[in-house]
């Protein structure tokens, strides 16, 4: 087989897989449509936290949670290395 050839049957696959990784997504996006049914006006879906998911916040860190910890590397802090 030439190097020509195996770059086609390698570009047929790939088109293949996309195609099928397309049907995959309609055919889960129709099952996720169809277990969630119609919701009344007003009512949250897609926005409701999920469970365990934690909400990191844009507030700077305690400086105190960091006063034990070690520099990757360098030691404990205000202590020369060994």
């Amino acid at each position: 087989m030439s190097l020509q050839d195996e770059l086609t049957a390698v570009q047929r696959c790939i088109d293949e897989l996309a195609r099928t990784v397309g049907r995959l997504e309609r055919s889960l996006a129709h099952l996720r449509a169809a277990e969630a049914g119609p919701h009344p006006p007003g009512a949250a879906c897609a926005t409701d936290p999920v469970d365990g998911v934690i909400t990191i916040t844009e507030a700077p860190y305690d400086a105190t949670l960091w006063t034990d910890s070690d520099d990757e590397g360098l030691g404990v802090r205000g202590r020369h290395a060994p």
